[in-house]
């Protein structure tokens, strides 16, 4: 989900009620472009790098776009309609580690000129030297930070996974808390990284989300958990839920598709998560399961964190608090049979999107 995401700023609090995306048939490559009449959206990678038996790193990108609903009536390039920000982790399991960074920035809406954009025909984002961006029929992504760095080619082997109905991917009780919803699952990952000043080249998979929307959180979540995992068979495995304050479900969902196969829908009833063994961050104090049981109808899995110290603070920037790490789903009889990124928010404080 992502984006899935953190948009906690200011400007988009004061934006009024949506009524909500509609449905409608989604063409590419334009919706693969930022969308900036919408509230929110993000364009999200995830993935590791070394073998299936011992892999090395785990990499995430999130760029987000939040429509600010100031300055709409002012023409001018300099006006803040939208804000731009990204955040960027390594995980180096190795050294038992995790990296994070963040940047932000403010775009008039128009053009993808200086330093921070969106193009709106297909993707390409850019805040400074971090970017985004389609080259040939993959993705290339640069994001240096301070202490570690972040250099990608994804290339698809697969065809796009267009998420609940068509694209259209229910989020709560009331249709309009939804949005559209493109994964890209089993990206070929060929991955350049710096950490603490060495560098170190891998191959691995990756996964791609975009996601756009006006209202995706009910009056009564806080939060949600989320997993996207790519199987080592080829399979691709969605599983979300937004949580109430007590810990139930007010909604789930995600998906399941074989490998090169046709992609089935859950229904909120198909999933549930069930909490494990937790940790709690020393620097927040949010307690978060960081092993899951999770039942739908492709099976019954478990969900675990190979680093439990993957939360990102990023309380003296954009704001946000939430745990997004690199984790192995195991099947019933515990054998891992794939690796990917679980998400978890609304855990250190209420998740509020504006």
């Amino acid at each position: 989900m992502r984006r899935r995401h953190l948009l906690l700023l200011a400007g988009a609090a004061s934006l009024p009620v949506q009524a909500g995306i509609r449905r409608r048939p989604l063409a590419f490559p334009r919706d693969h472009g930022a969308h900036p009449d919408t509230r929110t959206e993000w364009w999200y990678a995830t993935g590791w790098a070394g073998t299936p038996e011992a892999p090395r790193w785990g990499f995430q990108l999130t760029f987000f776009r939040s429509r600010t609903g100031l300055a709409e009536d002012v023409q001018s390039r300099f006006a803040p309609r939208q804000i731009l920000f990204a955040h960027a982790a390594l995980t180096d399991l190795g050294a038992r580690r995790h990296h994070h960074a963040q940047r932000i920035a403010r775009w008039s809406g128009d053009g993808s000129e200086g330093p921070a954009w969106a193009k709106t025909d297909d993707v390409g984002v850019r805040l400074g030297d971090w970017q985004l961006e389609r080259s040939g029929s993959g993705y290339r992504a640069r994001l240096p930070a301070g202490d570690f760095g972040l250099d990608l080619t994804l290339a698809p082997t697969q065809p796009l996974l267009l998420q609940g109905d068509a694209g259209f991917s229910r989020k709560g009780p009331d249709e309009r808390q939804a949005s559209h919803y493109v994964s890209e699952p089993q990206l070929a990952a060929s991955c350049r990284f710096s950490a603490d000043g060495r560098p170190a080249e891998a191959r691995g998979v990756a996964w791609m989300d975009h996601e756009w929307s006006d209202e995706i959180l009910h009056a009564e979540a806080v939060g949600w958990d989320w997993i996207g995992i790519n199987l080592f068979d080829g399979s691709a495995l969605t599983a979300f839920r937004l949580r109430r304050a007590d810990g139930a479900a007010l909604w789930a969902g995600g998906s399941w598709r074989a490998a090169h196969g046709t992609a089935a829908a859950f229904a909120p009833g198909d999933v549930v998560f069930t909490p494990g063994r937790r940790w709690t961050s020393p620097a927040t104090r949010a307690d978060y399961p960081v092993e899951w049981q999770v039942d739908t109808p492709a099976g019954r899995w478990r969900v675990r964190a190979l680093l439990d110290g993957q939360e990102l603070d990023s309380r003296g920037g954009t704001g946000a608090v939430y745990w997004e790490g690199l984790s192995e789903l195991l099947d019933d009889s515990g054998r891992r049979v794939g690796l990917g990124y679980l998400e978890m928010t609304g855990y250190a404080s209420r998740l509020r999107l504006g």
